[in-house]
């Protein structure tokens, strides 16, 4: 029996993470394109409608060739209805931290691939995540390593982080910045033939 020509894959997205996470599906990009959109939270916009939303968008901000399967992500890490985007500098990543400081928070990942016939899905995961009451000094700690720069809610989960982790509940590769489970379904849905 032979194996199904895999159409080309387009992962419009700079992260790193979301290679690696790829990479645990056997899945590699021939092409990456940073998409360039705002992403900027509308007016009473929830959360998991602004993770999908920016999933959706990034996927379509890229330009598709013939054939060519795009594959986005948008992680969002909220406390209530308030959405944490990435920790500009240190200072947002302090008061972010203090802000999830022994409280419970929302993480919802979305994914979105549009297909080689122009076809969009999307899913979007939602974990829940403990952290620990935070002392001063592990804040600091934690900002001082820079690791939360550039990180929804300023944290990366698959780093330091951890440790000051009580417990989650749902994805943990959602949290890391790509829900794996949400992702193989689509990429199979959108003709990208996987075991």
């Amino acid at each position: 029996m032979s194996v199904p020509q895999r159409p080309p894959l387009v992962l419009a997205s700079s992260s790193p993470r979301r290679r690696d996470l790829l990479a645990r599906l056997g899945v590699f990009a021939d092409r990456i394109a940073v998409p360039d959109i705002d992403e900027t939270p509308r007016k009473g916009e929830l959360p998991r409608d602004y993770a999908l939303r920016l999933a959706e968008e990034k996927a379509r901000a890229v330009k598709r060739g013939e054939g060519e399967i795009v594959l986005a992500g948008d992680t969002t890490v909220a406390a209530g209805r308030r959405i944490l985007q990435q920790a500009a500098d240190a200072d947002m990543n302090r008061r972010f931290l203090k802000l999830l400081s022994g409280r419970r928070h929302r993480v919802y990942s979305a994914v979105s691939v549009i297909a080689a016939d122009g076809t969009q899905r999307s899913k979007c995961a939602e974990s829940i995540v403990k952290f620990k009451p935070l002392h001063d000094s592990e804040i600091a700690a934690y900002v001082q390593s820079g690791e939360g720069i550039g990180k929804a809610g300023g944290y990366a989960v698959q780093g330091r982080a951890e440790a000051l982790m009580l417990w989650m509940s749902g994805s943990h590769s959602g949290v890391i910045g790509l829900p794996l489970y949400e992702t193989r379904l689509l990429l199979k849905q959108g003709g990208y033939p996987l075991g």
